[in-house]
Order: C-alpha cells, then structure tokens, then sequence
C-alpha cells in the first residue's frame, strides 16, 4: 500500500484533548491533515464504554486514532486494577468493532508498554510480547490493551480491516498529568522535588529501592512516530516507538534533582513495589518499517518539562 495522503482524510482522535492527543492533533496539522476535518472525543461528553458512543464517534470517519485510556502510575494500578481493565478494554474493543462495521478506512491503535511480559529480555522486541505475563502491579491493564492487539489482527484476518498496533515507551514532556494520585514516575517525581522547594523540606521520598531501569520518549516524539505510523505503516505486527536509551530511577532522580537545583536527601521506600525490574525498547522496527526515530534529547526533554510545571504549578 502507499503512503496515506491525509490532506482529505476524516480523522477520529480519542482523547484527542489530553497530554498526547494534543501532539498527536499538532503532528497530524504537519503532515497535512485539515483541521476542520479532525474530530476529538473527550470522555465526558462520549463514554466510549457505551457501543452506541463508539458507533456514533466512528461514523463518517476514514481514520481512527484510538489513544484514550483510562491510566496511571503504580499506586492507581494497585488500587482500581478492575476499573483498568473493563474500561481500556470495553473502549478499545467496542470502538474497533464499531470503526470495522462502519467501513473506516484505518485504525491505528496505541497501546502499552505495560503489555510485555516481566522478565522480557532487553531490549525488549516486538516478538517477545507473547513470552509471559506482564508485570503484576500493572498486568491487568497491560492485558486489556494487548487484547487489542489480537482484536486488530483477527480483524484483519477475517475481514481484511486495516489496523496498526503501536507500542510507545513511557511518555513525558509539558502538559503532562501532575496529579500524585494518577501520575507516572518522571511528573510525580518533579512535584515531589517541587514541592520540597516550595515547603523547605530537606529529603524527599520515593517509592522503591531506586533499582528499576525505564526509557522515556518525549511526547512530541511520540506524537511524530504515531502519525508517521498512520501514513506509512499497513501491516498486523506491532511496533515499538522509543529512543533506546534506558536509566535507572536511581539516575533520574538525582538528574531531576541537579536540574531543579535540589540537594536534599533522597529516601527510598523500599517496602514499597518497584514495578517492571528493566525496560527498553528495541526500536529497530519503527526505524525500518516507516523511518521513525526519537530526536528529543532526555535531559534537554526533561528540562522543558520541569520549566512547564514550574510555570503552571498552583
């Protein structure tokens, strides 16, 4: 297939008002989408849980961006691991059905790194997905996405739909979700050390042992690589979007640390979980398959997102 000319192209993207949507909406305006043309659901208004909410998003539409998701970092895994899974799971799983029975041209659906199994070797490849069970803490809602996955391919199976799986590392950058009850690691962490500013707190703490590896990608980056997906990407297997590069939470706190001028001591928790033990990504697919490759240095990234919350914090 060649490349999709998305300049008359209706586009759905759900949660197209969040932290990567808005990315995602602005690299679609780059590569020539029309903005009169791109539609966006906000969960209040469409509960994409309800079948007929999806019918009703999908209809008329020739592209389909799925990236809403009910998610968070460990503590909300630990504490709604239910609401997790039925709710990425009914909207994932209603949505693509509704985009297939109402002739969508393309549906590009954006999973989770909290897919691949715990002990996967790094870095991880697409193939391994399948070689165990994800994590604990965060299994249920890594399974409901990866159930996608399956949705997609037997789709394109049986009724030749045409649907992309994409597997994007952790995300961070501006505009990033800063609330302590559903953020990830690297937004809870710049609060945490704000706020100790803020107080005059001398220690800050931080759950785990600090041992755990992560890879990051900035959200523009990941915006990029979703878009290049969509216009070039026509095959059933999933691709990773990351940059390779893979840091301690030991290492990120204290580059946290000395990029926000912060020398108090650091307390690790560590009867507290650690999650995955390592993750990064083998990003050879995306490079090949469609030319991806992350730009946004990790430090220079990181500096733009401390500076956003500095200026947004209440």
């Amino acid at each position: 297939m060649t490349a999709l000319d998305l300049k008359d192209k209706r586009i759905l993207v759900t949660g197209g008002a969040g932290f990567l949507g808005r990315q995602v909406i602005e690299q679609l305006h780059c590569a020539g989408a029309e903005p009169q043309k791109i539609t966006v659901t906000r969960s209040q208004e469409c509960d994409l849980r309800t079948l007929e909410n999806c019918q009703r998003a999908v209809d008329q539409q020739d592209i389909v961006i799925h990236l809403a998701a009910h998610v968070g970092g460990i503590g909300l895994n630990q504490v709604k691991p239910a609401e997790l899974f039925y709710d990425n799971l009914m909207m994932g799983a209603q949505l693509i059905h509704a985009a297939y029975q109402a002739g969508v041209e393309k549906f590009v659906c954006v999973g989770t790194i909290c897919a691949y199994p715990k002990f996967t070797p790094v870095p991880f490849k697409e193939d391994d997905l399948w070689n165990g069970y994800p994590e604990e803490t965060n299994a249920p809602y890594g399974v409901a996405k990866k159930a996608l996955l399956v949705q997609l391919q037997a789709y394109r199976q049986q009724y030749d739909f045409n649907g992309i799986y994409l597997l994007p590392v952790n995300l961070y950058g501006p505009e990033d979700n800063f609330n302590p009850k559903s953020s990830h690691v690297i937004p809870a962490l710049i609060r945490k050390v704000y706020e100790a500013q803020q107080k005059g707190d001398k220690e800050i703490r931080v759950w785990g042992d600090g041992s755990p590896t992560r890879e990051f990608l900035y959200s523009q980056d990941a915006a990029r690589g979703i878009v290049m997906g969509t216009v070039a990407y026509n095959e059933p297997e999933p691709v990773n979007l990351g940059t390779g590069y893979e840091i301690s939470i030991r290492d990120l706190i204290t580059l946290i640390c000395e990029l926000m001028e912060f020398d108090g001591k650091i307390v690790y928790e560590t009867d507290k979980p650690n999650g995955q033990p390592r993750r990064c990504l083998d990003t050879e697919r995306a490079k090949q398959k469609f030319g991806f490759t992350a730009q946004v240095d990790f430090k220079k990234g990181l500096k733009n997102t401390i500076d956003w919350y500095r200026q947004h914090a209440s």
